[in-house]
């Protein structure tokens, strides 16, 4: 048995990373800000190995009471950085310390947990391994997302830093560039619009895609459960896309 920290895991993605890596019969630490998108997890039937954590993930003695929770269950083998802030905000309309501080509320996160996972497994003497979440607006923008795409950029560089960094302690980190995911949060966006509206939507993300639909969350688990697992074991510093081809596609002149 391992143990596992997933930040975010409360919900939609993090939620979903979760279930699959206790289906493999390990334990998993979900660390949330929002106490209500933990209470799944008190009648949960995995029992004690699903523990959860509220509090903020930039927060080092947050992360580090993950770390020691999952450790003291079983030896810790996997770090997921998955806790996002989603707020947009622009250099015209925003002043510039706001956009700054969206973008370090994202990035400290992903930093947070990358410092307390190396620093442990390094204590340890044992291999680790660690996978951030990124997106496909690392390398593809959407226009009014600056601080987010910027953020998740920044995620990726330090995805392949920490990997040549500590790759000689065997220490393993990786990314998932997401593209769009079918989450608690793509619903609320969906919320309140006509039939029409939701389909038009509906076509709009399929198009994007080119394997014509939105990602499964559990789709995207199985991608991190296997970075995470012994199967990626000569795999570090990778940015994996897990988003239908969204980041290849580029637009056909002859479509029109």
């Amino acid at each position: 048995m391992r143990s596992f920290v997933v930040t975010g895991g409360g919900r939609g993605v993090g939620r979903a990373v979760v279930e699959r890596l206790l289906a493999d019969g390990d334990v998993v630490v979900a660390v949330e800000l929002d106490a209500r998108a933990l209470a799944w997890i008190g009648d949960h039937p995995a029992g004690e190995r699903v523990i959860a954590v509220r509090g903020d993930a930039c927060l080092e003695e947050v992360a580090e009471h993950a770390a020691v929770l999952a450790a003291e269950a079983a030896p810790l083998a996997g770090w997921v950085n998955n806790a996002a802030m989603f707020r947009d905000a622009s250099l015209d309309t925003d002043d510039a310390a706001t956009v700054l501080d969206l973008i370090t509320s994202n990035v400290a996160a992903a930093v947070t947990g990358c410092a307390v996972a190396v620093k442990h497994y390094l204590a340890a003497g044992r291999a680790g391994a660690i996978v951030n979440v990124s997106s496909h607006q690392a390398q593809r923008p959407v226009r009014g997302a600056l601080p987010y795409a910027t953020a998740k950029a920044a995620i990726e560089g330090l995805t392949r830093a920490a990997a040549v960094d500590h790759g000689p302690a065997g220490i393993r980190v990786n990314a998932v560039a997401l593209g769009s995911v079918q989450t608690e949060r793509y619903q609320q966006f969906l919320a309140g619009r006509d039939a029409a509206a939701v389909a038009a939507v509906n076509a709009q993300m399929a198009e994007l895609h080119p394997l014509g639909r939105i990602a499964r969350a559990a789709e995207v688990a199985d991608a991190v459960a296997y970075l995470l697992s012994d199967s990626a074991s000569f795999v570090t510093g990778v940015v994996l896309p897990v988003d239908g081809g969204r980041a290849v596609r580029g637009p056909d002149p002859e479509e029109n």
